[in-house]
Formats: C-alpha cells, structure tokens, sequence
C-alpha cells in the first residue's frame, strides 16, 4: 500500500512540477522582455541613425520577440549560457541574478524527476536490455538519435560536421557561444524556432544525463571489479607462497 501510494504520489508530482518548470520559464520570459525591450529599441533606433541596418548585423539581437526571451531563460537556468546572450541594462542584470538563483535549482530538480519518469516508462526496454550486449546498443541509439535530431533542427549551421558540434556543446551545457540558434542573418526562422529549440535541449539535457549516470555506473562497476579480481590474485599469489615455502627443520634440544 505504501508503495502505490508513493508511486501515486510520483505520478501527480511530474505534472506539477512540469507545469511549474514551464510557468517559471514563462515568467522569466515576460520579465526579460518587459526590461529589456525598451533598451533595445533604442539600441536599433540608434543604430538606424547612424545608418547601420541591425537586421544585417549578427552580432545585434535582431527581431527580438517573445519567443527569443523564452529561449533566453532557458539558457540561464539550464547553465548554458551563450557568451553573446546577456542582459544589457541594470535592472535585467540584477533579475538574472535573482532568476538563475532560484531557476538552477528547480530545473536540477525537474531534470531528475523527468529522468525516473523516463525510467518508470522503460521497465519493457530494461527487460529487453538484460540479455548481453543489448544494454550498449540502445545506450547508443539513445545518444545518435539526441545528437542526429538536434543536428536536423541545427543544419543552418554548415558544413553537417558542426552540426554535430554544436548539439553536443548545447547538451553538455559547455555553451562556448561560438554557435547561437537563430543568429544567422541570412537566415529566416520561423517565430517559434527558439521554444522549440529550448523545449528540445530540455529534454536533450534530461536524456544525456540519465545516459552519462548509466556510463559512470557501469565504468565504477567495471573498476570494481578489476579491483576485485586483482585481490583475488594477490590473495591466491600469497597463499601459494605460503604453500611453496618449505618447513624449517625442528632443533631438538636435549633437556
């Protein structure tokens, strides 16, 4: 009874917390834009006067709407952080502060709580795996499929070698910035390009870490057992010394 009532619990506790994540993350959008937004129309007004086209620009954040400001605080409470996607006025300084301090926790917790419900959902794939072998091979079918999808979401990005680079950089939470979603000029994306893209490395960042957990427990079950073998054979070597060894003749002494 117990346990259903905690796997009830666990069940009702998901969608909570996915809804909280998603309200947080809408929050922190509306907030970055209601700060934000007016310092950057300046900055085009005043680029505009001085006859430069921030349209053509990529180091300008053109076409700035809800959906880039979604995608920025995903960045910031998932630790990716693109070096040329910042704040720019005071007010968004000290919020991203206050939001990342808040928001790296809660989206720790829900990557771990989307990582047991992905668990729970693969008890028939875990009895599949159990026979020899099986395990590594959707351990990396698991990891192309990730990478192959967010290389067919990236491939504004050319040649197909960056692709790949650029997914796992996103992933692994690295975010050397050398690479943004959405900053090609002659490009056009679609206005909900960036949610879509913050919805994929939610997920992606879920699906890595439960594929990295399972990576270091097998190698620490590996190295265990090495260990365990190596004093295996060194308890049998001594034990064969003290076996070899010949018996020290007894010295009688008369009394």
């Amino acid at each position: 009874m117990c346990l259903l009532t905690m796997h009830s619990w666990q069940i009702t506790w998901t969608p909570l917390l996915v809804l909280g994540y998603l309200f947080y993350l809408l929050l922190g959008a509306m907030v970055f834009q209601l700060l934000e937004k007016q310092q950057f129309v300046q900055i085009r007004g005043k680029a505009w006067g001085k006859g430069v086209n921030p349209e053509g620009n990529s180091t300008n954040l053109s076409n700035w709407d809800f959906s880039n400001y979604f995608f920025f605080a995903e960045t910031v409470v998932t630790t990716v952080g693109y070096d040329n996607l910042s704040p720019s006025t005071v007010a968004g300084q000290i919020f991203s502060v206050f939001y990342a301090l808040f928001g790296v926790p809660l989206n720790l917790a829900f990557l771990n709580q989307l990582g047991k419900a992905l668990n729970a959902h693969l008890l028939t794939l875990e009895r599949w795996m159990q026979k020899p072998g099986r395990a590594q091979v959707v351990q990396t079918l698991a990891v192309a499929i990730f990478l192959t999808t967010g290389t067919l979401l990236f491939l504004v990005f050319p040649p197909l070698v960056f692709s790949f680079y650029f997914t796992f950089i996103t992933l692994s939470t690295i975010g050397f910035g050398d690479y943004v979603v959405g900053m090609n000029p002659n490009k056009h994306y679609i206005s909900m390009y960036r949610s879509l893209t913050a919805i994929w490395i939610v997920f992606g960042l879920a699906w890595l870490a439960l594929v990295f957990n399972v990576g270091t427990d097998l190698m620490e079950r590996y190295l265990q057992l090495k260990w365990h073998k190596s004093d295996l054979s060194l308890a049998e070597g001594d034990t064969t010394k003290l076996e070899d060894e010949p018996e020290q003749p007894r010295i009688h002494i008369p009394s």
